[in-house]
């Protein structure tokens, strides 16, 4: 028990640290390949998932439900989601329409918001099947937001990227259902989350 609960230990201080070192790095790297338009490129894609907060608590609730389910789908499902928001980016960058896209971000953040509330576990496929047809939404509103001049490689790498870490924000905020009272907090930010996920789909309905 103690050995595992030191490994355990170890490996959320390892994701802190590359969550940290991908932070603190990722400033420079930006500005290294913004090629003279400012906020363009890496930049601007990092910043993109961040500035909205129905991308983030959508993004967060990944990594929660995933720590909810547990393995595999603790990395399944923030694997997922990334893979197939690419693609969503791609169809954004080359202005392939999807219809209520907007409906579709607010309504992500709702159930999944839903799922770590209500703890409900469907099997792999379906949970990750939930967690793709959401991504393809926030991804295409990454790529259609593109910034005039900007690389559009690096701002999709760099999307893919702050998405991985608010999953990993998830991931560390789920695995805190281990410790007393934890999983109260995890299901009372699911509810937060489902909330924020109602409020945008109320705007986006209006």
């Amino acid at each position: 028990m103690g050995s595992q609960l030191m490994n355990r230990i170890h490996w959320q201080l390892s994701v802190l640290a590359l969550a940290a070192t991908g932070l603190a790095l990722a400033p420079a790297a930006a500005w290294a390949h913004v090629d003279g338009h400012h906020g363009g490129g890496f930049l601007a894609g990092l910043l993109h998932p961040i500035s909205g907060l129905d991308h983030v608590v959508a993004m967060v609730a990944v990594g929660l439900w995933g720590a909810v389910l547990g393995p595999p789908a603790l990395w399944v499902l923030p694997v997922a989601f990334p893979l197939v928001m690419a693609f969503g980016g791609l169809l954004g960058l080359l202005g392939v329409p999807i219809p209520g896209v907007e409906i579709g971000i607010a309504v992500s953040g709702l159930v999944m918001g839903l799922m770590v509330l209500l703890e409900l576990r469907p099997p792999l496929w379906l949970a990750a099947l939930i967690v793709s047809a959401f991504a393809v939404f926030h991804g295409h509103a990454h790529g259609a937001e593109l910034p005039a001049g900007s690389n559009a490689l690096l701002y999709s790498l760099a999307f893919v990227i702050a998405t991985g870490l608010l999953h990993l924000l998830g991931i560390l905020l789920g695995e805190t259902r281990r410790w007393p009272g934890g999983r109260r907090f995890v299901q009372g930010a699911g509810g937060v989350v489902a909330l924020v996920g109602l409020w945008f789909l109320e705007q986006a309905l209006t």
